[in-house]
């Protein structure tokens, strides 16, 4: 056939070497390759997500720096008390640790949970189980409930008789409930066995001399405190019995104790009334109004005063 035209070799479907279409039909054939040696562009790699502002390499993102939370100090778990289980000790000293803070309702909840405690694991501790019982009339008289302060200071004081802070703290919730009678009996006992206690006084380490001077203050303040109530409660109890020269004394005794009591001037003067000592009483009334300038007693006994000063003046 003249006109036929032979095809150069290697030539496919009629396509020259240099022009001709390729074959995508081939296998392995016009494909990206994304191998070591490829040069066709390939797209970056994603770097991994940030997490709470910091990349996985370290590099911070721009975020907030995270703030440390405080460690809590726990050690106080930990000290000594007394002869009790380390569970049931751990309970009562972070029941002192609250009670310091001042969250009386939530220590009142760890003392329970450690006299129940020794209940249920039959502890033969009385001084220990006394003083969790004490603590816990703490926590009733801090909260108003002086009646069940007054059961657990009874319970403490069968466990541990003659303690002095079960006895002052049933002596204060006897004295809010107007029990005066119980109230006097508690005070004069802590009275008693305070004065005992000094005088059995032995020589103490540095140590211990440290810690009782830390404690002097408060301790002054109560034995000061039941002195005073002692006396006026003694006082009270002189005048009902028409006894006015023995009141005058005790009376005397609680304003030399804590001369800015107004009530115990208006009692003096009363006695002094019986006693026909009108100046002695109208003295008595004018310090009571400096200090309560309002108080009805005081005016209507310096009322007495005066016209008792009138009829004695007139001969």
């Amino acid at each position: 056939m003249g006109n036929a035209q032979d095809k150069p070799p290697g030539s496919v479907g009629g396509g020259g070497a240099g022009g001709g279409k390729t074959d995508h039909s081939t296998p392995g054939r016009g494909r990206r390759s994304w191998g070591p040696g490829s040069t066709a562009h390939r797209p970056p790699d994603k770097a991994p997500a940030a997490a709470n502002g910091f990349q996985a390499g370290g590099g911070h993102t721009g975020g907030q720096q995270p703030q440390e939370v405080p460690v809590m100090d726990t050690s106080y778990l930990d000290a000594p008390a007394g002869a009790l289980p380390p569970p049931l000790a751990r309970l009562k000293n972070e029941g002192n640790h609250l009670f310091k803070n001042g969250q009386f309702g939530e220590a009142l909840e760890k003392y329970t949970l450690a006299i129940d405690g020794c209940s249920e694991a039959g502890v033969e501790c009385p001084e220990d189980l006394s003083i969790l019982h004490s603590n816990r009339a703490a926590c009733y008289l801090k909260d108003g409930n002086s009646a069940e302060c007054i059961q657990d200071c009874s319970r403490a004081l069968e466990l541990h008789p003659y303690a002095l802070k079960p006895l002052l703290r049933r002596a204060i919730a006897h004295e809010t409930l107007e029990r005066y009678r119980n109230a006097y009996v508690d005070y004069k006992t802590v009275l008693q066995i305070d004065t005992g206690q000094q005088h059995q006084a032995k020589p103490v380490s540095a140590e211990l001399s440290k810690a009782r001077a830390a404690r002097a203050t408060n301790e002054e303040a109560r034995r000061t405190e039941a002195r005073f109530s002692l006396m006026k409660h003694e006082g009270n109890d002189l005048v009902k019995r028409g006894q006015y020269t023995d009141a005058v004394q005790r009376y005397s005794e609680c304003v030399s104790i804590k001369p800015d009591e107004c009530s115990v001037y208006t009692n003096r003067a009363i006695c002094f009334l019986k006693l026909n000592q009108f100046a002695e009483a109208k003295e008595d009334c004018d310090c009571a109004l400096r200090l309560e300038p309002t108080n009805k007693k005081a005016f209507y006994r310096r009322a007495l005063a005066h016209k008792g000063l009138q009829v004695t003046s007139i001969k």
